[in-house]
């Protein structure tokens, strides 16, 4: 059964969204979008992300503010659909981004919490894509997967 959403979750949502304009955090998600590769090892990740670095410091702060926003759907304080329809793609595209790095991440920490509300709410938004836009899901995700072009 759906859940309406309220003026307390469109308020969240707007709150969420003027986060993402603070300058660290744009210039996080601009090296993120653009230079970050789509992590496939922790080997990769710390040869581009070494410890003390600003790119190290620019992944956590992309991953953990998306995982921290996902905690609120996950955990019934932000409406889900609502977050999904907000064309929040962006925690799904960096989802796209560091999903084949998150297992070697949790073993290596020994924790199964690495991340774990952002693949909740990314799995979540695919089955939402796949419902309601059927194959929009699998031809975008092939795009980031994709090499860039020289």
């Amino acid at each position: 059964m759906k859940t309406q959403a309220t003026y307390d979750d469109a308020e969240l949502i707007l709150k969420l969204y003027d986060l993402r304009r603070e300058p660290t955090m744009r210039a996080a998600r601009k090296w993120m979008a653009g230079t970050a590769p789509a992590f496939t090892s922790r080997e990769q990740w710390l040869a581009v992300c070494p410890p003390g670095s600003d790119e190290n410091a620019y992944y956590r702060q992309v991953t953990t503010y998306w995982d921290m926003a996902a905690s609120f759907v996950v955990t019934g304080i932000l409406n889900r659909e609502l977050f999904y329809r907000a064309n929040n793609m962006e925690l799904l595209f960096f989802w796209e981004k560091v999903k084949h790095l998150v297992p070697e991440l949790r073993a290596a920490n020994k924790t199964p919490l690495t991340l774990r509300n952002m693949e909740e709410v990314a799995n979540g938004f695919i089955a939402f894509l796949a419902e309601n836009a059927p194959g929009f899901y699998e031809q975008w995700s092939a795009n980031i997967a994709a090499p860039p072009k020289p």
